[in-house]
């Protein structure tokens, strides 16, 4: 396949793997890359400049074809300081691109363009993909409500969000937000965009290191098994539909505040419920297309098939005309 994603990241398939806090580690961002697509490493899971370079390293002994790094823009989830040493470690370790998401990169576009690092912003409307593709950025990442994790406050899905947004930029769209197969590639394809980012899907994969449990819950689960919150903080989050979101969406109807929210939607009980199972003890990010796959596959096999199934949808379609 060739698109300008993939004439600008050298790799094969327009099919990336977007950074997920505490589960994009080397084995899953090697897996991918070695599979024709780009992975991520997320930054924010690390506490150290060492750390984030000892598994970028890590994911170099695994795969000799690009990978990237994800960085969190908010405060809240990286210290600032840090988050100027995760740039460092980048730009020292040669990453060629970075998943920028959370505030604008404007701070820290002229360190990644001087060391010729690509820098991919992840935005949820076309308002804000046209404020950083004027900064300089390389592409955009469009998220649509569907998707996992903050797919932005205006409940705009990608069917809609992401046309909106190819027909008022120059620069490459990256798809987001309800993919998990060839279908959702084709379709990502016909409304402009020129690759897809995907967390959900690839989850479920032995590559992935989240416990079993929480695997055998996304096989039997619905798209209808998700739910939003942290809208009253204007930080809209989509997760699974546990007793730990429901209770923060009560917390939120109650009027309590950020502070009062922080103890409850910290990352730290995210990484400790991944490792233990335990599917009622965090906000578990999850996306609507859980729904649409009951099987667990390797990376390669996903996106594999993705690439043939899209490829098989779009000559019956021109079949059409």
């Amino acid at each position: 396949m060739k698109t300008r994603i993939t004439e600008l990241l050298s790799i094969q398939y327009p099919i990336l793997c977007g950074g997920m806090q505490w589960l994009s580690r080397a084995e899953l961002a090697a897996a991918v890359s070695n599979a024709g697509g780009l992975g991520f490493i997320t930054a924010a899971s690390f506490n150290s400049k060492a750390d984030l370079v000892a598994e970028i390293r890590k994911a170099r002994a695994l795969t000799d074809k690009p990978i990237g790094v994800n960085i969190s823009m908010l405060p809240e989830v990286v210290k600032g300081e840090l988050t100027a040493e995760f740039i460092e470690a980048v730009i020292e370790e040669k990453i060629p691109v970075v998943e920028t998401a959370g505030r604008s990169p404007d701070e820290f576009l002229p360190k990644f363009k001087e060391a010729g690092v690509k820098v991919l912003h992840k935005v949820t409307a076309a308002r804000f993909a046209k404020k950083v593709e004027a900064l300089g950025v390389d592409a955009v990442i469009l998220v649509g409500y569907e998707g996992a994790g903050h797919p932005g406050l205006d409940q705009v899905g990608t069917f809609v969000n992401l046309p909106k947004t190819v027909q008022e930029l120059k620069i490459p769209v990256i798809a987001a937000g309800g993919i998990a197969d060839g279908r959702g590639l084709a379709a990502a394809l016909a409304l402009g965009a020129e690759g897809v980012l995907m967390a959900t899907r690839f989850m479920a994969t032995p590559e992935c290191i989240i416990h079993q449990n929480i695997k055998d819950w996304m096989l039997q689960a619905k798209e209808t098994d998700t739910m939003i919150i942290q809208r009253s903080i204007r930080n809209a989050f989509r997760c699974v539909c546990n007793d730990h979101a429901r209770l923060i969406l009560g917390l939120e109807q109650s009027g309590a505040t950020l502070k009062e929210l922080l103890p409850y939607i910290g990352g730290g009980r995210g990484r400790k419920a991944f490792a233990e199972g335990n599917m009622d003890g965090a906000a578990l990010p999850m996306g609507q297309c859980v729904g649409l796959f009951n099987d667990i596959r390797t990376v390669k096999e996903i996106i594999d098939t993705m690439v043939k199934d899209a490829n098989e949808i779009s000559a019956r379609v021109n079949k059409l005309f």
